[in-house]
């Protein structure tokens, strides 16, 4: 592992280890801010619990747990997803910039969304990341081509055999009739 990786993947980590934390043990310091966003949420997908507080500490236990996995380099890529989908209705419901009428909040409110929209970008690219080794796809299309390669061989080959051993085969029935 590079030492970008060793030191990037914890760093990223920490912040959500950290909120994820706040967001179990106090969900209900944040439930009213989550609320506007978790309602729709929960109509749309039903493995989100239908109370704003259990569906704050689900995303904090995942933030947590996928932010450990992260940090230490253990499924970096799914870990990296599982947070930027926590990630985006975190930002939506507690960054409302557009709905602050105070500038210095607003100011404040744009810049905290514009840090977690940053924060989505560095996961994206945490979860693509397949640190040096050939990704999925390349693997299947060159697993592909070898497979036909191969298949290619052994029908030259089985050609190559066939006519000698036919044209041994009409001689020994000559032979031997």
């Amino acid at each position: 592992m590079s030492l970008l990786r060793l030191v990037g993947r914890p760093m990223l980590a920490s912040m959500f280890i950290s909120g994820g934390l706040s967001s179990v043990r106090e969900p209900e310091a944040v439930a009213p801010v989550a609320e506007p966003v978790v309602r729709p949420v929960t109509e749309r997908v039903p493995v989100v619990p239908d109370r704003t507080e259990e569906a704050v500490r689900l995303s904090g236990a995942v933030q947590v747990a996928a932010g450990f996995l992260l940090a230490t380099g253990r499924l970096p890529r799914p870990a990296a997803l599982a947070i930027a989908a926590t990630l985006v209705p975190t930002t939506l419901a507690a960054h409302r910039f557009w709905e602050v009428e105070d500038p210095d909040d607003r100011a404040q409110q744009r810049i905290h969304f514009f840090k977690n929209l940053s924060m989505l970008g560095g996961l994206l690219i945490a979860a693509d990341d397949t640190a040096g080794h050939p990704s999925l796809l390349w693997r299947s299309r060159h697993a592909a081509h070898d497979v036909r390669r191969d298949a290619h061989l052994v029908r030259r080959s089985i050609r190559a055999t066939a006519r000698p051993a036919a044209a041994a085969g009409g001689v020994k029935a000559k032979v031997f009739s």
